[in-house]
């Protein structure tokens, strides 16, 4: 496997820009997930490093050797799509030996087989290789996608989007395994996706993109409890993060059109006006609580429970353990973890301070 670095990467499509000065690495064996809205430009991102785009400035390497100039056979990739790409009239066997029978590689038969059948076992499809690829549903036939890339056995693997067609349970379950098989074989891997759940559940590392830029490099941990703008903090987290307009004064944190006030931080760099983010499961209903408004909505879900809590004009969604016997217009009292509030100014950017 190998590592891979982008060094200030821009590429345009006539009047479209696609990518702006994107600088970022991926260590050997990571599994790196570029997460970001559809458009961002993720699978331009992709399609630059599989060398089937050529980017307008920058350069890409592996290992340390720049491979700008050499054509996507000579880099050694494998490309995973969201379209399955597979042959209909073709046997699952035939798929997967399909790209091992290239005359650029010269395998023999003995060892192709040998590649199939380990990654069949992995996949878990072994008993579906002698059926035409036609008749599998969804969720196989995107194994067979994958395996196709893993009997390849290449340097670097580009995944795009590949399990958002497929049904909520089976996205669940091919995450699993996609990772524990990026885990056991050390897999230098870059998976393109714009769902959060997959970014967090998955990735080593993640980077985000907004329109043609990276805007935060960092550990699924980062990403989520140190955002670096209100876009990131808005990307990730299910309930979305609450944020509110706030002021300071010598003595509390106040939420206009609210009751909410609470002890103001040390920090001597916070201004008077700023935009304060809290996470929904920091916003912690209890009795006790130095907090008081109503119950606006609430989402009962099973595991946990979504409240939507009133307070004045402003509203605060919150999500508790289990379900509750809370109900709408009923009086509640919580508290909001101090050390768990974010700051950011009125561009949007983080202010770090102090509690």
């Amino acid at each position: 496997m190998s590592n891979v670095a982008l060094q200030g990467i821009s590429k345009q499509f006539k009047q479209s820009i696609a990518l702006r000065d994107v600088s970022f690495s991926i260590n050997d064996g990571e599994f790196f997930v570029l997460l970001g809205p559809t458009g961002s430009g993720k699978t331009t991102t992709l399609r630059v490093i599989a060398g089937l785009e050529k980017q307008d400035e920058g350069s890409v390497s592996f290992d340390g050797h720049l491979v700008d100039k050499l054509v996507p056979s000579d880099r050694d990739v494998a490309f995973v799509f969201q379209q399955y790409s597979l042959y209909p009239t073709m046997t699952v066997y035939d798929n997967l030996a399909f790209p091992l029978r290239s005359p650029l590689r010269h395998l023999p038969e003995a060892e192709i087989r040998s590649r199939i059948t380990k990654a069949a076992e992995t996949l878990r499809i072994s008993h579906l290789l002698e059926r035409k690829t036609a008749k599998l549903s969804g969720g196989e036939m995107q194994r067979v996608s994958i395996g196709r890339a893993i009997v390849r056995e290449p340097r670097i693997f580009l995944m795009d989007e590949p399990l958002s067609n497929l049904d909520a349970k089976l996205r669940e379950s091919l995450r699993v395994e996609l990772k524990h098989i990026q885990k056991t074989q050390a897999s230098t891997t870059l998976f393109v996706t714009h769902d959060q759940i997959e970014a967090l559940t998955m990735a080593d590392r993640i980077g985000v993109l907004l329109n043609g830029r990276i805007v935060q490099v960092g550990t699924p941990h980062d990403i989520y409890d140190r955002p670096t703008t209100t876009f990131v903090a808005q990307l990730v987290g299910s309930p979305r993060i609450n944020l509110l307009q706030a002021t300071r004064d010598d003595l509390s944190l106040r939420i206009p059109n609210s009751t909410i006030k609470l002890p103001v931080p040390t920090t001597k760099n916070l201004p008077a006006s700023f935009l304060l983010g809290v996470r929904p499961e920091d916003v912690r209903p209890s009795e006790g609580g130095t907090l008081v408004g109503r119950v606006g909505l609430i989402e009962p879900l099973g595991v946990e429970t979504v409240i939507h809590i009133r307070s004045g004009e402003q509203s605060l969604t919150s999500i508790i353990s289990g379900m509750t016997n809370l109900r709408i217009g009923d009086d509640v009292q919580y508290d909001i973890a101090l050390d768990r509030l974010h700051y950011f100014d009125a561009d949007g950017k983080r202010i770090t301070v102090s509690q």
